[in-house]
């Protein structure tokens, strides 16, 4: 090995690396979100199956994948440290709970015609995430309470517009909000792999009773896997990988990219469902719901030219 195998790197070198490490960062999170994006399209060629089931086998299913890249990566001695740390065991139970009920409110929101409605959950997303900011003593710049406040118009218009109150939107908004808080409190203790194993983990004994009973008693119109042929099953079948795998890009992403960076590309998957309910599947939208969306665009907008107007003045220091 010669002398020149150990020489430093050139700040161009440096700098190509950090680009490219930068570029792949964008592509993970890109594809994140995308596949979070085109979601809905993918639960509704499961029908008949019940959003119960759905739900059931997606948990069932993520558990089996998660362990196989447990397995894969050889990361036995992690979950086992996981699984004898209380304090960060009870987190990701937490976690595994929330997760849960956003997954159950999401598939019964495109079972039942609400593609838009849990499009608007993910958008008001950020809202809360700043708001939860506040929880964590944060203090808010003033054009971030001026988004809060006009966001909080925009749900008293939807409100008006729905007819009733928009709770598939607040549901999903709040438990991935309080998601990301527990999530946040883990930190990077838990990588994404094992965390994913364990959060699943925890609620798999009650999905599998779940499918269970749906065997058993012929509720729900009965299991619908190997019921509805051969390509009914093999769509439900990677179920765990299609919910695990945009997980791992996120981790993958953010960890390569400014938190910031990550942000603006959150907003890639509310576009696509919301794309998919208006165009692909026609659902109503009156000119007052349009309203109510436009102004939660508007918060949205208020969001972004304060992060980046905070980035400009944090470079220029």
């Amino acid at each position: 090995m010669t002398s020149g195998s150990f020489r430093s790197r050139t700040p161009a070198e440096v700098s190509l690396r950090g680009r490219s490490a930068s570029a792949a960062g964008l592509a993970y999170a890109i594809g994140a979100y995308a596949l979070w994006g085109v979601l809905p399209g993918y639960f509704l060629l499961l029908a008949p199956t019940s959003p119960v089931e759905v739900v059931a086998w997606r948990i069932v299913l993520s558990v089996a994948f998660c362990v196989l890249l447990v397995a894969v990566v050889r990361g036995w001695g992690r979950l086992r440290a996981i699984l004898r740390d209380r304090g960060t065991l009870g987190w990701l139970v937490l976690a595994g709970c929330l997760v849960t009920v956003n997954w159950s409110v999401f598939v019964f929101a495109v079972s039942t015609g609400h593609v838009v409605e849990a499009s608007l959950g993910y958008f008001i997303n950020p809202i809360v995430t700043v708001l939860f900011g506040v929880l964590q003593r944060e203090r808010l710049r003033p054009l971030q309470w001026a988004a809060v406040a006009v966001s909080a118009v925009a749900v008293v218009v939807l409100v008006i517009a729905y007819g009733e109150f928009p709770w598939i939107a607040i549901l999903l908004a709040l438990s991935f909000g309080v998601y990301g808080l527990v999530k946040h409190r883990v930190g990077a203790r838990v990588d994404a792999i094992t965390g994913l194993a364990v959060e699943t983990g925890a609620v798999a004994p009650i999905a599998a009773g779940v499918l269970v009973w749906i065997g058993v008693s012929g509720g729900l119109g009965g299991l619908s896997m190997g019921q509805h042929g051969v390509w009914h099953t093999v769509l439900l079948l990677p179920a765990g990988a299609i919910t695990a795998v945009p997980l791992l890009l996120f981790a993958a992403g953010a960890r390569r990219l400014p938190l910031s960076t990550v942000g603006f590309t959150q907003y890639l998957a509310p576009v696509l469902q919301f794309l998919t309910g208006v165009l692909l599947l026609h659902e109503e939208m009156p000119p007052a719901r349009w309203i109510g969306f436009a102004i939660v665009w508007v918060a949205l907008a208020m969001l972004i030219a304060d992060t980046l107007r905070n980035r400009l003045r944090s470079g220029t220091r």
